[in-house]
């Protein structure tokens, strides 16, 4: 069971990643915060949740990726993925859901699902570090991204405009800031899922799905 679901009012730090092999938690909370950024600005392109003229393009992964110049987006998810940053430190965070809402019907339509596993060895001063090239972990992160990228020739079209949220399941003692506020998971009733790739630091493990309403 879940401790507690957290839905979010409102950076990603496009930090450098580690290069040596060795994988520290701290470095893999980077990774992952990272990949995190990138893929839901990903999704909110590839569902054109937000108008495709607000993104730029950027090089990452290998891939051309598309990232939002919309201050308010920025700032909003500047905002939520540095508590995720310290989430993963706290090795606290077992879950992020990218949850797409018709803004007509108020249905959810689309729930982009990123479990995650934590390392117990993994400590803040680098106990614990695992092997593992930055360069493999990238090719792995790739691999998912393009599948986002393609997720356009298997998904369902929306038809509205639709707004997005974000939801943290987290440990139940986890410090949730004040603006934010518990939600229910919004699941979709008469659902379909595509599972995604999974990547791994060997820190952190990150297993990627997408769910949407079937016909």
């Amino acid at each position: 069971t879940w401790g507690c679901v957290v839905r979010i009012f409102l950076e990603i730090q496009m930090t450098s990643q580690a290069t040596s092999n060795a994988i520290t938690l701290r470095g893999s909370v980077e990774i992952v915060s990272e990949f995190f950024g990138y893929s839901i600005n990903s999704i909110l392109y590839q569902r054109g949740i937000y108008p495709p003229e607000t993104f730029t393009p950027v090089n990452k992964y290998g891939l051309r990726m598309l990232v939002t110049q919309d201050k308010g987006l920025t700032a909003y998810l500047d905002n939520v993925l540095s508590q995720v940053k310290q989430w993963l430190l706290d090795k606290a965070l077992q879950k992020l859901v990218l949850v797409v809402t018709d803004v007509e019907t108020r249905q959810v339509v689309e729930r982009w699902v990123f479990n995650l596993e934590t390392d117990g060895e993994a400590q803040l001063d680098g106990q614990g570090a695992k092997e593992k090239s930055i360069k493999e972990i990238q090719q792995e992160i790739q691999a998912v991204v393009r599948q986002i990228t393609a997720s356009v020739t298997f998904l369902p079209l929306l038809e509205n405009p639709c707004t997005f949220d974000l939801l943290m399941y987290t440990d139940a003692d986890v410090n949730v800031p004040q603006a934010w506020e518990e939600s229910d998971p919004k699941y979709i009733a008469n659902s379909a899922q595509v599972r995604l790739r999974s990547f791994t630091t060997k820190v952190h493990k990150v297993d990627a799905m997408v769910c949407y309403k079937a016909d």
